[in-house]
């Protein structure tokens, strides 16, 4: 429906770990780039005041196959639904080995888009409708867009939510492994309009999230999943951000990470620092042969960090009994 478009770039030796797997935040971006192009040429495709697409949310995205060293990524999207001032984006994304040829999808992400003007940022522009074929598409489409407009407004988060640094902390507590990235943004950073590219965000956001994996598994890990991105606000060339990562919950096999992104304006003495994006990443252990480990479980030490713990836990069960074709989770 509407625009598609692929990109096919080859994984090279900085684009993975050092198991040769291709960051989990690598990918996110190229989905990125993949989105950010469809949905601006839509909003674009009529006559009218000029403009180019930001990313506003991400939907809960599986790793479903690692991506290696030397392989093609092919990168598709296609644009599934339009509100009046938001796009819906569909990315997949196709493994290539070009020795053998041999394809597999290694991951699908549903990505929403919103329209700023050129001319002021702070305008949102109205976005061309596209065509369904069925009438079906349009009504289950605009079903997604209430959902994830409502939960946009439950899970945007409080800035003074921030991870403290704790002195000699106890290996296995939440304190051990948290860990800070702190990036000043710069112009190949950002998009037309001088705020930074969502995919940007998100491939920091998924380094951050890795090395609190590692330092708690202290083994190789991947990224399973990535829980819905939200883009609470957008992200000026020049802002100091800080990107923290704190581990909320484990299971046997699997971690899940909070990561909260924080804008800090610092040559704008009129505007303080806001909270800028928040997700949960989930990440697995594996040892050298690339099998799935135990990982060792999380020891929550304060009241915040016990609530954190059983909250994750329900998402997980969630998930499973979602997987499992069960409409709830069971105890």
């Amino acid at each position: 429906m509407a625009w598609q478009i692929s990109t096919p770039p080859i994984m090279r030796p900085d684009d993975a770990n050092v198991a040769g797997n291709v960051h989990g935040g690598t990918i996110l971006k190229m989905i990125e780039e993949a989105g950010a192009i469809i949905s601006t040429r839509h909003c674009n495709s009529q006559n009218g005041e000029r403009c180019v697409a930001a990313l506003a949310r991400v939907e809960r995205t599986d790793f479903l196959s690692p991506m290696c060293i030397g392989e093609v990524a092919h990168v598709s999207a296609e644009i599934t639904y339009t509100s009046k001032h938001s796009v819906e984006v569909q990315v997949n994304v196709m493994s290539e080995n070009i020795l053998t040829g041999t394809k597999k999808l290694t991951n699908k992400a549903t990505l929403w888009y919103v329209p700023l003007s050129l001319k002021n940022v702070d305008k949102v522009l109205e976005v061309p409708p596209v065509v369904y074929s069925r009438q079906e598409q349009e009504e289950e489409g605009r079903k997604r867009y209430e959902a994830q407009k409502l939960e946009r407004m439950e899970t945007k988060w409080k800035n003074g939510d921030i991870v403290q640094p704790v002195m000699n902390p106890e290996p296995n507590t939440v304190s051990y492994s948290q860990s800070s990235l702190i990036h000043l943004v710069g112009p190949s950073d950002c998009t037309l309009h001088g705020f930074v590219h969502g995919g940007v965000t998100m491939k920091l956001m998924d380094e951050v999230a890795g090395i609190v994996a590692a330092r708690h598994c202290k083994t190789n890990i991947v990224t399973a999943s990535v829980d819905a991105i939200n883009f609470h606000d957008k992200i000026r060339k020049g802002c100091v951000i800080t990107i923290s990562g704190r581990m909320t919950f484990t299971s046997n096999k699997s971690m899940e990470i909070e990561v909260l992104v924080d804008a800090d304006p610092v040559v704008d003495n009129s505007q303080k620092r806001y909270r800028a994006a928040s997700a949960f990443f989930t990440y697995v252990s594996l040892s050298q042969e690339g099998k799935p480990l135990p990982v060792p479980q999380l020891v929550p030490e304060t009241e915040d960090e016990k609530k954190r713990f059983e909250e994750g836990k329900g998402r997980y069960l969630q998930m499973k009994a979602k997987r499992q074709g069960q409409a709830e989770p069971q105890a």
